[in-house]
């Protein structure tokens, strides 16, 4: 309920600032083998609008097939470990990002997310500008083969 002005009854109390304790992220959220998600803000959480927000953690050696995220924004920030991200219509463009790094990927690019580290674990936090996952996978070949642990789920294809 809101008053006259517009504000929520409780003064925002309890419709305001939301803090999300690390240690109660939601994993019953989608996973993907080589991948472990944790969700820390969506609409079920928190009723957030238009954005999804949590924890990624990607097993050595792991790497998608080529897709992109239809018209969402992505922000992945390297907490430990070292992120390998190729992309273009043939994959052919390559970036690597480390810890304290930043990566944009705009609406319909096509990419492929790589753990570059054959022996540890990559941990990103994700951030999405809607609470719904948006995965369009592309048929075309891979710059770098899902081999190792492939991130194959009925998100992320063979």
């Amino acid at each position: 309920m809101t008053d006259e002005s517009g504000n929520p009854d409780d003064g925002w109390k309890h419709s305001g600032v939301r803090v999300i304790p690390g240690d109660r992220l939601d994993p019953n959220t989608a996973q993907t083998p080589g991948m472990n998600r944790a969700t820390a803000i969506d609409r079920a959480r928190v009723g957030a609008q238009k954005l999804w927000a949590g924890t990624v953690h990607i097993h050595a050696n792991a790497k998608t097939g080529p897709h992109h995220h239809g018209p969402l924004e992505s922000v992945i920030y390297i907490v430990s470990g070292r992120a390998r991200m190729r992309w273009g219509e043939r994959l052919e463009y390559v970036a690597e990002a480390g810890p304290g790094d930043f990566i944009y990927v705009p609406p319909y690019v096509p990419h492929q997310e790589i753990n570059a580290s054959s022996d540890e674990v990559l941990s990103c936090v994700l951030v999405r500008s809607d609470s719904e996952a948006v995965v369009v996978n592309l048929d075309i070949d891979p710059a770098e083969a899902p081999e190792g642990v492939a991130w194959i789920d009925p998100i992320h294809r063979p």
